[in-house]
């Protein structure tokens, strides 16, 4: 890849093949799948929508619980490899196993999807401290973006082909079931996702680390507790981590549910997976274009241009009506999705103390995991109460506001001094 080193770009070509995962299992073919599976046995829409928030938020809760201690743990010698295959190989192979729950079993779906979303956002856990050792501060913008933007780019290949499959079996081109080609699409994004990973597995290794010491859990506990009885030290980390708690919410909650959203409103399927494949199509320019006015004009300010878009996004929700009214509502997502969740990472990796970035990116992973809690409750509450979908997207409103207002207080990371590290 041009401009950058080998382990730069295999770290980015790391989100080239796990967000196939992202787009057809968290946003667009298992949605629908399950929607379609949960309507069949009788399930209401909002219900539905609802009960596939519930299933979010415990998973992203049971991460959010582990995150922290798994990766103290990971920050010693040669761990933060084996953790991250450790999360890999559980989230690829209940994607696959998606693909073998029986028909119609809405439960069970949820239940798989579980387990997969436990290995997806646990391995980016890991995935994301490893930008540490690949790259230095000053490139950290424009490596963590492109590694989004190529993400965006390199999904829409395994989805291209998995919507192919989809239209076709639905107007019987092919002669298989519409459950046969949503079970097919779920097997590619596995086998994607494990093959274009091998350059992160062969090229990117742990270099800032802890030295091995008996007792390593126990020790980690110890490193933990010394983190929060010095947190005046890490003031300017923990601040953004307030930020980034309530401001990814909405990020997260309008990419997760955007598919049962859309379905709620009454878009068809098909109109629904186009939509989100023009959404990947021009996420990608827009996110290394955040990465490279960040050159420009400092990562904070473009995370507010990012903030300020969906907050637009939130109150434009509100008022949809048509087919059309979500076209636009995903291109304004499009310009700023990647883009905000880019500059979050890199903006944090650049305040942590190097030696303990997996301590660290486990309190990102939390904070972000109990946030993404919050979002789908209260899409899920809202829909069941006022039995309208998009009450629960506009009350997001003010996820983003609050995070936009603790984001000003923090300093610029390289007015910061690097936090020390914790031995």
């Amino acid at each position: 890849m041009k401009g950058f080193t080998k382990e730069e770009s295999s770290w980015i070509r790391y989100d080239w093949a796990s967000s196939a995962y992202s787009i057809i299992i968290s946003t667009a073919v298992f949605p629908l799948f399950y929607k379609a599976s949960a309507t069949e046995a009788g399930v209401s829409l909002s219900n539905s929508t609802a009960y596939l928030g519930y299933t979010i938020a415990i998973a992203t809760f049971i991460l959010a619980l582990i995150g922290p201690i798994l990766g103290t743990i990971a920050d010693y010698q040669g761990m933060k490899k084996r953790f991250f295959t450790i999360f890999f190989t559980l989230g690829i192979t209940f994607t696959a196993g998606l693909a073998f729950v029986p028909s119609g079993n809405w439960l069970m779906l949820l239940v798989v999807y579980t387990l997969a979303v436990l290995g997806s956002t646990g391995s980016n856990v890991f995935y994301d401290a490893f930008i540490v050792d690949v790259t230095t501060d000053k490139r950290m913008d424009r490596v963590s973006a492109r590694g989004y933007g190529m993400g965006y780019i390199g999904s829409t290949i395994p989805f291209i082909i998995s919507i192919a499959i989809i239209i076709l079996a639905q107007t019987k081109v092919l002669p298989i079931s519409m459950t046969l080609a949503s079970q097919t699409a779920f097997i590619i994004t596995a086998i994607w996702w494990g093959l274009f990973s091998i350059p992160m597995f062969k090229n990117v290794h742990q270099k800032h680390y802890i030295e091995r010491e008996p007792q390593m859990v126990l020790q980690s506990f110890r490193r933990l507790g010394k983190t929060f009885k010095e947190i005046r030290k890490y003031r300017a980390l923990f601040l953004f981590l307030l930020a980034y708690f309530f401001y990814i919410d909405g990020v997260g909650t309008i990419i997760t549910m955007s598919t049962a959203y859309g379905t709620d409103l009454g878009i068809s399927s098909t109109n629904l997976l186009i939509i989100l494949f023009a959404t990947q199509v021009v996420a990608w320019p827009f996110a290394i274009l955040f990465g490279k006015l960040s050159e420009r004009f400092t990562g904070k300010k473009m995370l507010y241009v990012g903030i300020t878009v969906y907050i637009f996004v939130c109150i434009y929700a509100y008022f949809l009506e048509t087919t059309t009214d979500f076209w636009i509502l995903a291109m304004l997502v499009a310009t700023s999705q990647g883009g905000i969740q880019a500059l979050s990472r890199s903006y944090f990796a650049k305040l942590v103390p190097k030696a303990n970035a997996n301590e660290f990116f486990g309190f990102y992973n939390i904070f972000g995991k109990f946030a993404s809690i919050m979002g789908p409750l209260m899409v899920g509450l809202t829909a069941q109460l006022t039995g309208n979908s998009s009450m629960g997207v506009f009350s997001l409103v003010i996820l983003f506001v609050i995070g936009m207002v603790i984001l000003a207080f923090v300093p610029e990371p390289e007015q910061q001094p690097q936090a020390p590290e914790i031995v």
